[in-house]
C-alpha cells in the first residue's frame, strides 16, 4: 500500500526506500525490479494493493539512528489557518511531525489542535543508546501509571465515545496542553501513541468505527476542510479522532500523495448513523476532489470507482489496468479492496 508516516515530507514512502525486490507474478515468471531496473512494473508494484505479484524479497535501505529515544516538542495552535500554516513552517526544521486535531470543536475553535514534533538524538546525546535501542524498551508498558492495566482502559474510555463525552475529553486535552513542552519518548511511544491502549478501537463499540482519509493541495486544504468539518457538524456526526500530516508528490503509478496535507478522521459507527455517515462520505469525496485531492486505499473503506478515476486520472487506470493484464492474465490477485475501487 506504500503507507507513510510522520515524516512524509522529508523521507517520502516506504517505497522510496526500497534498493530493489524480487517479484513473482501469476504467470510463474520472477523478475527483480528496482528505481533503474524494471522501472515501470516497480512503480506500478508499490502501492498497487498486491493485485500484480508477490514481492518474494525486499531490499531496504535503512537510517542510523544513536538512541531509541526521539527528542519531542508539543504546543497547542487555536484554529485551522494556524494549524496548517505551523505544520508547513514547522516540517522543514524537524524529522517528523504530526498534528492532533480536534474535530469536535466548532466556530472560531475549528482545526484547534496540538502539534507534535520530534528529532533524531546526535551520537552522544543518549547517555544510555544500548539500553534505548533494545526492543524491551520500545515495548510499550502494560500498566497505566504503572498500576492500572491498560487491557482494561477501553472499558472506562467507552462513556465517553459519545458527541458530548468525546467534545470534554478533547477540551481537556487541549486545555492540558496550553504551554509548549519539551520531554524525550521513545520511537514505539511517539508513532503507535493509540496503542499505549490495548484493542482500543474497542471503545468505539461493536460496531466500531470507519476512518476517513484525505491528501489536499496546501493551497486548497484550508477552504476543503473547513467545509467538511462544518457539514460534519450540520449534519450531528462529528469526527472523535482527527490527525493531520505534511506530505510531498511522488512517482508510484497508484499515488496518494500530493504537495500538501492529510486529514485522517475517526467516526463511530452506530446502526443509526451507518447511512447519513455514508452519504457524508459522499459529500466528503466532492469536497476533495473539487479541491484536487487524492485518497489513501488503505485507509477509505467507501471509495468508489469513478472516485478513483478522477483523482488517479483515466490514463493511470488504463496502465494499471494494463499490468494487471500483463502480469495476472488469469486475475487470479483479487480482493475486496480491488474489486470496489476498479470494478468486478
Amino acid at each position: 500500500m506504500n503507507i507513510h508516516g510522520k515524516n512524509n515530507f522529508r523521507m517520502g514512502t516506504i517505497g522510496e526506500h526500497l534498493v530493489e525486490f524480487t517479484v513473482l507474478l501469476p504467470t510463474g515468471l520472477e523478475i527483480i525490479c528496482g528505481p533503474k531496473k524494471n522501472r515501470d512494473l516497480f512503480y506500478a508494484m508499490i502501492g498497487g494493493m498486491g493485485m500484480l505479484g508477490v514481492f518474494t524479497t525486499i531490499t531496504l535501505q535503512m537510517k542510523k539512528v544513536y538512541s531509541g529515544l526521539l527528542k519531542v516538542r508539543a504546543w497547542n495552535v487555536h484554529d485551522l489557518p494556524t494549524h496548517l500554516r505551523e505544520i508547513e513552517s514547522g516540517a522543514p526544521q524537524h524529522d517528523y511531525l504530526v498534528g492532533w486535531l480536534d474535530a469536535t470543536a466548532r466556530g472560531r475553535g475549528t482545526g484547534r489542535g496540538q502539534l507534535h514534533a520530534a528529532d533524531y538524538l546526535h551520537e552522544g546525546e543518549d547517555p544510555d543508546p544500548v539500553r534505548t535501542v533494545q526492543v524491551a524498551y520500545q515495548t510499550l508498558p502494560s500498566k497505566f501509571f504503572g498500576l492500572v492495566p491498560k487491557s482494561l482502559l477501553h472499558y472506562f474510555m467507552a462513556p465517553f465515545m459519545n458527541n458530548p463525552g468525546t467534545w470534554a475529553v478533547n477540551t481537556a486535552k487541549y486545555l492540558a496542553g496550553s504551554f509548549s513542552r519539551t520531554y524525550r519518548q521513545s520511537h514505539a511511544a511517539f508513532h503507535f501513541l493509540l496503542d499505549y491502549v490495548p484493542d482500543w478501537e474497542l471503545s468505539y463499540g461493536r460496531t466500531g468505527l470507519v476512518q476517513y482519509q484525505s491528501f489536499i493541495p496546501k493551497e486548497n486544504a484550508l477552504v476543503a476542510w473547513n467545509e467538511m468539518l462544518t457539514l460534519s457538524h450540520r449534519r450531528g456526526l462529528p469526527s472523535y479522532l482527527g490527525v493531520t500530516k505534511r506530505h510531498r508528490p511522488d512517482e508510484f503509478l497508484l499515488s496518494h500523495a500530493v504537495d500538501g496535507f492529510s486529514l485522517a478522521l475517526d467516526f463511530k459507527v452506530t446502526p443509526g448513523n451507518r447511512v447519513r455517515l455514508a452519504q457524508m462520505f459522499q459529500d466528503f469525496d466532492r469536497i476533495v476532489l473539487e479541491a484536487g485531492g487524492r485518497f489513501y486505499f488503505a485507509k477509505n473503506s467507501e471509495t468508489r470507482p469513478d472516485t478513483a478515476v478522477r483523482f488517479l486520472g483515466e490514463e493511470t487506470v488504463a496502465r494499471f489496468q494494463a499490468f494487471k493484464k500483463r502480469c495476472d492474465p488469469s486475475n487470479l490477485l483479487q480482493s475486496d479492496l480491488y474489486r470496489r475501487v476498479f470494478g468486478e
